[in-house]
């Protein structure tokens, strides 16, 4: 328990926290977005098990950081999902006849949250694993106490963004677009599109501020233009099922 006294344990905590809870406004989003439709009784549910799932497999995550962060591919992979997330959060399936169980939407919602979150750390991890690094052997102690600690505000943060949601709707195309934003600037930071040094076949792009900042607002544009076209098509094709 020597690590307890040393200041290098308390300044990497601290380092994680603050990660966490800076990180933490995208997960609340998702998390409001995913569990706005359910029930109020069941949304506490959807965001406790949700946030709990997206927890234990982000540990694991880390973990893993540095060897995940270095395979071709996977962020292009993680940005066509998070894109598709967006798109199904700006335009939800319809339930019009309430044939889906309340269980069911749980489950749904638990697991976009579970998706999104994983996807999403992807970026994050290494801002994480950076600071546990600087604790030596107690480094996912670390991860787990910082991230143990920034649930609560993780959890409370999401049920505020429920709320305003229910005043303001154009938050939930602006949380749509968000993980558009994300899923550009992920996209494009690939290493099978950055490194110059590998994966030669590939065409690559020169990294830049420039670069992320216009593939972010693509991003965002593309799940904008998506999720309102499924829309426009579902309000014109609703009056024809009716007629």
């Amino acid at each position: 328990m020597e690590f307890l006294t040393s200041p290098e344990f308390w300044v990497a905590l601290g380092q994680i926290i603050i990660i966490d809870i800076l990180l933490g406004g995208d997960n609340a989003v998702v998390i409001a977005l995913a569990c706005r439709k359910l029930p109020p009784a069941q949304r506490t549910k959807g965001i406790i098990w949700g946030t709990a799932g997206a927890i234990i497999l982000r540990v694991v995550l880390i973990a893993f950081a540095m060897t995940l962060l270095n395979l071709p591919f996977l962020k292009v992979v993680g940005a066509i999902l998070l894109v598709w997330i967006g798109v199904k959060l700006l335009a939800p399936d319809e339930d019009g006849h309430g044939s889906v169980a309340e269980s069911d939407k749980l489950l749904a919602a638990i697991k976009t949250i579970i998706v999104a979150d994983l996807v999403m750390s992807v970026d994050n991890v290494i801002a994480i694993a950076g600071a546990a690094q600087n604790a030596g052997d107690h480094s996912l102690l670390l991860v787990v106490l910082g991230l143990l600690i920034s649930i609560p505000i993780i959890v409370w943060g999401s049920q505020l963004v429920i709320k305003l949601m229910e005043r303001f709707p154009a938050i939930i195309t602006a949380g749509g677009m968000l993980l558009g934003w994300i899923a550009g600037g992920m996209l494009v930071s690939d290493p099978a599109l950055a490194n110059p040094d590998k994966w030669q076949w590939m065409f690559k792009l020169e990294q830049s501020d420039t670069l992320k900042y216009a593939a972010s607002v693509a991003g965002a544009l593309l799940v904008l233009v998506i999720g309102k076209a499924i829309v426009a098509r579902r309000a014109k094709t609703a009056p024809a099922q009716h007629g």
